[in-house]
């Protein structure tokens, strides 16, 4: 395959991760390995003896006018000069200044000169080592920096500057600061092409690379481009949030992620966009009235327990204006019981095997809507359950990670009833004898944006952020007519579903661009010497 098919395939490609960059590296390996221009044997070979012995070439993958060659054979180098006063370098070039190098490159300027004519000045030490940079007229190389000078009867200058301007090609050191070893790099082996060949070699280097910028700077448009048509997508969506609009956003140029989607899909929903409000729905105010209703009288019988009085919903700090036929209520207002576990450590419990336990879930359990380190569940002593009777869980509790990085994570308990939680998870449990809220819409709320962007803007954040229980039970929700609800949670899964599936497609099409690349880069690379073969 040539390399000009592979650039012309380039838009195939151009969902590809760093797509641009591997074309550029492709085009570097291309060029040092004889695949990047055709062969002409009645080229003359660089005046060298091709080593042919404790190399790690091998001859055989050379061209037959190339030259294995020496890297100390091929330069003149040497350090450049720490003994420079720093009072005699400057920032800025003024008349009388000459040119300075350093590791981070032509970024001084010097009172006087030590150098003349054409050289290539290694960075040395730190984030820009093994870079390259031309140096030519009158100049100095402080520290920092060797001074190479590449033989003429065996480099054209561009081409040495090619080689050598790669930090892959030296032999590096360090880790946080990173230098070049010069030494075993000079005793590296390389292949070098006849000086016309190089010469040729470069000019195809400058070209495709030019072309690499331009296709760079298209992507750059293409993404600019992308992001406005994102947003007026997304705003199409919000107007409405239709499975078609959805599949919509989903087109190849948009820069919209799966993530992003499901976070608007949740935003809408919980905001009362996403379906429309039914006058003859049965209105949110009695539906929390049944709730209240039904709590008391499981209070009087015994089956739940007295709860401390609330404070007044505050309405002005409420995280977004709710429908009309909707209202707001606190979280315990809602729910048999809101509490806690507790550390096993704390009541002298230990862990043991499953046989031995009853399961013990914590805040690594706790994901978005399910349970999650199924395969890693811990067990401790039945003896806890005794201890911590409140926090038994059983199943459909709504269960939410109240400290850490994980803060807010809310999920359903699916699991056999009896396990327990840690300090770190809060049981939810809803009035179970009405039927005033849907779980599937409680947790969708949860965690939605909205829900989780309330849910920190008071909470205390600092090296550890945590809910209190306190804040859990005073969380404010809203509350849609019970119909709605269900309408809500439909569409939800309908929509999480499509999200889904097209995401599923994405992930499909990426792979095989991916795919596609790989094969090009072998099919360049495996014999692209033989490919590049051709009598002047």
């Amino acid at each position: 395959m040539k390399l000009e098919m592979f650039f012309e395939r380039f838009d195939e490609l151009a969902d590809t991760p760093n797509g641009v960059r591997q074309l550029r590296e492709l085009v570097m390996q291309l060029a040092v390995e004889g695949g990047l221009v055709p062969h002409s044997a009645s080229e003359s070979a660089v005046p060298y003896a091709s080593v042919t012995d404790a190399t790690p070439i091998n001859v055989s993958d050379v061209p037959e006018n190339w030259r294995v060659v020496l890297l100390a054979d091929a330069i003149k180098n040497r350090s450049g000069n720490s003994k420079l006063i720093k009072g005699k370098l400057h920032e800025e070039p003024t008349a009388g200044r000459f040119q300075g190098f350093s590791a981070s490159g032509a970024d001084v300027w010097c009172d006087d000169y030590e150098h003349e004519g054409q050289a290539i000045i290694i960075s040395a030490v730190g984030a820009r080592c093994g870079k390259a940079f031309k140096a030519s007229g009158k100049w100095c190389a402080i520290a920092n920096t060797n001074i190479t000078r590449p033989e003429p009867s065996l480099f054209d200058f561009d081409f040495a500057y090619l080689i050598l301007n790669n930090e892959h090609f030296w032999v590096r050191g360090g880790s946080a600061q990173p230098f070049v070893k010069f030494p075993p790099s000079l005793d590296r082996y390389f292949a070098l092409p006849p000086i016309a060949e190089q010469k040729r070699i470069v000019a195809k280097v400058d070209e495709l690379m030019a072309l690499c910028d331009r296709l760079a700077l298209q992507q750059q448009e293409r993404e600019k481009q992308a992001s406005k048509l994102a947003r007026a997508s997304l705003a199409r969506f919000a107007d409405a949030p239709t499975p078609a609009n959805l599949h919509f956003l989903f087109h190849p140029s948009y820069a919209i992620s799966p993530a992003d989607l499901r976070k608007s899909i949740l935003t809408l929903a919980v905001q009362g966009k996403l379906v429309h409000q039914d006058p003859d729905d049965e209105p949110a105010d009695e539906v929390f009235a049944r709730i209240v209703a039904t709590k008391l009288r499981l209070q009087k019988l015994g089956k739940i327990g007295k709860e401390k009085p609330l404070e007044p919903l505050q309405t002005d700090s409420l995280p977004f204006e709710a429908p009309d036929c909707w209202r707001w209520a606190k979280l315990a207002e809602l729910t048999e019981l809101i509490t806690k576990g507790s550390s096993p450590k704390w009541q002298g419990i230990g862990y043991v095997p499953e046989s031995e336990g009853i399961l013990f879930i914590t805040s690594e359990n706790v994901g978005n809507y399910v349970l999650r380190k199924l395969d890693d569940l811990k067990y401790v002593s039945k003896g806890f359950n005794e201890i911590e009777p409140r926090s038994i869980l059983k199943r459909g509790d709504i269960l939410m990670n109240l400290v850490g990085a994980s803060i807010g994570r809310t999920a359903v308990y699916d699991l056999h009833d009896g396990a327990n939680i840690n300090q770190a998870v809060a049981l939810i449990r809803l009035v179970r004898e009405t039927d005033g809220i849907c779980p599937g819409y409680l947790l969708h709320y949860l965690n939605s944006p909205s829900a989780i962007d309330y849910m920190l803007s008071s909470r205390v954040v600092n090296a550890q952020p945590n809910i209190s229980l306190t804040d859990a039970r005073e969380f404010a929700v809203p509350i849609p007519p019970l119909a709605e609800q269900r309408r809500i949670v439909a569409k939800v899964d309908e929509l999480m579903s499509l999200v889904d599936a097209l995401e599923t497609q994405m992930t499909a099409s990426r792979s095989v661009a991916e795919k596609l690349l790989t094969a090009m880069v072998a099919a360049l690379t495996d014999g692209g010497a033989s490919q590049a073969t051709a009598e002047a």
